[in-house]
């Protein structure tokens, strides 16, 4: 009989899958490493059972020990299915941005899970990388993993990944591309790859907000790069131990609006369901079009599963509210659909101006339509506000009419947006969008500017 002793077992020997038509502009044959394969549905699984099995062997983690790492979801997973078959405990630290589809997939495999901020340094201690040596010096018979600069990490790649690449391409991968997180793919691949033939080229998938290609670049840590950003899994505001940049020929950025996109489009083009990572990706892989010949044999890998991303990438509102959805806008009931059902603010002449500034800072918004009973008759914004309020201090408690001004101009539903552009101007910031029914809508630069990113 064939079977497995444990899920650990099944790690590994994952499918080489032929891409077709998002390449199709490409010379060269793709080969999508997939990833998904594994027990835990990402490449993780390889290093997180390196990474235990060393730390057995030399004695760092003991039985009835607790495993603690920081990760973006994917290697926790790997790791709590390890520490589940050896009886280990396990806790996971996980920055805010990850999908909550990943923070409950890491309790489902009962791990514990501590959620820190994405947007503060990685020495503040609410920090992931923090909080989690932290907590390794707190809980006793703890280990902390260190993902990022374990030297098990590339190992179990260069063990296991690389080697599986060349036997499965007859030597023939000229090519090898992946996105960069911690290092550890890229670097034990890239190793065991031009081991074989030093010829092969090792590119890295990088995004916006990270410091990977201007410091294999340059060799400048430049923090000016560092910012917030949404995809899910590469790039990193730190240099790991684990990215050996000797060993990459070049790194190329992919926005998060094309990963997003991407990761939509290879699962409804090639029927490939994925994460956030595949499609920065093949985005960056078509990106370098131009170093592909017509007998290259290029390796894309893909890390991990679309079900971590059912409510992201996976979700038109999510995409559509970032500017990810590429939605046809050329009217001006375009521009409001996305919250087209919530009720306008305004005020009524005689109330007072108090009232006015309240209800604007209640709705977070900055002007509001001033109506009486036949319908509008003026307006305010916060700049008519705030020199009313300099010139008089007292104005707060007088209506609303005598500081107002003229009405916001009023546009039908299918008014072109450039007609609705032109009507906005310095000293009028909104225009009113008929609904019909006796509904309207507010139209206000921001909306113009996001329906047109």
């Amino acid at each position: 009989m064939d079977y497995a002793e444990n899920i650990l077992e099944t790690i590994g020997n994952t499918p080489l899958v032929k891409m077709n038509v998002l390449t199709a502009e490409l010379p060269c044959l793709v080969l999508a490493k997939y990833e998904t394969f594994n027990p835990g549905n990402s490449v993780k699984d390889r290093m997180a059972l390196q990474m235990i099995e060393d730390a057995e062997a030399a004695g760092v983690l003991k039985p009835g020990g607790t495993i603690i790492e920081g990760t973006s979801g994917n290697t926790g997973m790997g790791l709590a299915l390890g520490a589940v078959v050896k009886g280990y405990k396990m806790i996971c630290v996980i920055s805010d941005k990850q999908s909550k589809e990943k923070i409950d997939i890491l309790k489902a495999v009962g791990s514990e899970v501590y959620v820190c901020p994405t947007d503060v340094t990685p020495d503040d201690p609410r920090s992931y990388y923090s909080t989690a040596k932290r907590l390794a010096k707190e809980i006793p018979n703890s280990w902390y993993v260190n993902q990022y600069d374990n030297p098990s990490n590339c190992k179990a790649h260069f063990k296991s990944t690389g080697p599986e690449i060349w036997k499965q391409t007859d030597g023939k991968v000229t090519h090898f591309v992946v996105g960069v997180g911690t290092g550890g793919t890229i670097s034990g691949v890239g190793s065991y790859l031009k081991m074989k033939n030093p010829d092969v080229k090792i590119w890295g998938i990088d995004t916006y907000g990270s410091v990977f290609k201007k410091y294999h670049e340059t060799g400048i840590f430049d923090e000016n790069e560092i910012y917030p950003y949404i995809t899910e899994g590469i790039g990193e505001d730190i240099l790991p131990k684990n990215v050996n940049f000797s060993l990459i020929d070049g790194f190329t950025k992919v926005t998060d609006k094309d990963a997003a996109v991407y990761t939509q489009r290879l699962a409804k083009e090639e029927g490939m369901f994925l994460g956030n990572s595949a499609g920065a990706a093949i985005k960056g892989l078509l990106q370098l079009k131009e170093h592909f010949t017509k007998d290259d044999v290029v390796v894309v890998l893909f890390h991990d599963h679309g079900s971590r991303y059912v409510g992201k990438m996976f979700n038109d509102e999510w995409m559509r509210n970032r500017g990810f959805l590429d939605d046809e806008v050329t009217k001006a009931v375009d521009l409001i659909k996305n919250h087209i059902e919530e009720p306008l603010v305004t005020v009524k002449t005689e109330e007072l101006v108090s009232h006015a500034i309240e209800r604007m800072k209640n709705h977070n918004i900055s002007q509001i339509p001033v109506e009486d009973v036949d319908g509008f008759v003026g307006s305010v914004d916060e700049a008519i506000l705030f020199r009313a309020i300099m010139e008089d201090t007292d104005v707060t408690s007088k209506p609303i009419k005598e500081v107002m001004q003229k009405p916001f101009p009023i546009v039908d539903r299918n008014t072109s947006i450039e007609e609705v552009a032109k009507l906005i101007h310095k000293d009028v910031h909104a225009v009113l969008l008929d609904l019909g029914d006796g509904k309207h809508h507010i139209i206000t630069k921001y909306d113009i500017i996001s329906g047109l990113h």
